[in-house]
């Protein structure tokens, strides 16, 4: 193995991914392991790290894995040779544009969300601050008969 080529286990632990979750992103065909070793080993360089980065950060978004594969797609496409073609470009940077808008709404929703779950927390807290004492739950409670 050469040092451009990294073994799954490197890159779960640079990505944070399991093993289980990259293998499942080649099953679907998101990444595509860039060679194999002597043994069958699945290798991988630079640009899988990234593409698996890509995924990973769509993922808490709650991106598809069909948006995942569009994304990369489009990236693939404008990081290929240039092209020739402006219109088809700047197509393909309009829809990157929509899953950047996609992702800012997204994120704002997350924001919503953990503003209320602060606020559950912070409920609890003082819920939990300003509960009866042992000796106040014990005079609450009937005498034994």
């Amino acid at each position: 193995m050469d040092d451009e080529h990294m073994q799954i286990g490197e890159v779960a632990a640079r990505t944070e991914l399991s093993l289980r979750t990259i293998r499942h992103y080649e099953e679907v065909g998101l990444v595509i392991p860039s060679a194999r070793s002597q043994g069958g080993f699945r290798l991988y360089t630079e640009a899988d790290v990234a593409r698996l980065m890509v995924i990973r950060r769509m993922k808490p978004l709650g991106f598809t894995l069909d948006e995942m594969r569009d994304l990369l797609d489009i990236t693939d496409r404008l990081d290929a040779a240039p092209l020739a073609d402006s219109a088809e470009r700047e197509a393909l940077l309009e829809r990157i544009r929509a899953y950047e808008q996609a992702a800012a709404r997204k994120i704002e929703d997350l924001r919503t969300q953990l503003t209320r779950a602060e606020d559950f927390a912070a409920t609890l807290r003082r819920r939990l601050e300003h509960a009866p004492g042992e000796e106040t739950a014990a005079r609450a409670a009937p005498a034994p008969a």
